[in-house]
């Protein structure tokens, strides 16, 4: 079976597959407001941006969660995001940017890290997650299901765990492969067993800079 994805898919419209999940992890964040839940590590007040040309990755699979984290004024605060997890990713082109507002002296600073591009081998990351926010790709995949509950999704590298605030009865869905082009995605976190980047470069500049 393959089902393909056309055009941009910002979060909200992606929840074709991943609304259910967010209403699922509702208790969730009633949860982590008690203090029920620890999280697996707080994110930091900024989100990146990641694009690339291409990702491949086989053993996907993608279910909803909450990132607990802190503001830029050190605030505590959470985040419903889409966990995206592959056993196995490639990546052509990878760019990541961050952007750190109101830097004395400086203003606005851009950090910006590249790899796998052209003249380099692809970026290669295994049992990867990548807590996502929003999302613009078109997208194939193959053999999916949807709708498979969290903790039963098996064609990808299963939950985070370790104190992960998401809900293992709650929707899920996974592929055997899924192949992602013109990639512009806004994230909180990425963890990866492995993550080898071929041709890193890494820059700081002043300004608003970023990946797309």
């Amino acid at each position: 079976m393959e089902s393909q994805v056309r055009g941009g898919t910002r979060w909200k419209r992606f929840a074709v597959v991943m609304v259910p999940s967010v209403a699922a992890t509702a208790c969730i964040g009633v949860a982590l407001a008690q203090g029920a839940l620890a999280a697996s590590f707080s994110v930091s007040g900024q989100s990146f941006k990641v694009s690339a040309d291409q990702l491949v990755g086989t053993g996907f699979e993608q279910y909803g969660a909450i990132d607990s984290g802190y503001t830029m004024d050190g605030k505590k605060t959470a985040h419903p995001v889409a966990v995206s997890a592959f056993k196995h990713a490639e990546i052509t082109n990878l760019c990541q940017s961050v952007v750190t507002p109101d830097v004395p002296i400086f203003g606005n600073v851009s950090l910006i890290l590249r790899a796998g591009g052209e003249g380099h081998d692809k970026v290669q990351a295994d049992n990867i997650y990548i807590d996502v926010a929003d999302l613009n790709a078109d997208a194939t995949f193959e053999n999916i299901d949807i709708g498979v509950a969290a903790k039963d999704a098996s064609k990808g590298p299963g939950m985070k765990g370790g104190g992960e605030q998401a809900n293992p009865f709650g929707f899920a869905q996974q592929a055997d492969k899924a192949t992602l082009v013109g990639v512009k995605q806004t994230a909180w976190a990425t963890t990866a067993g492995t993550f080898k980047l071929s041709g890193l470069h890494m820059s700081l500049s002043t300004g608003v800079k970023e990946c797309y």
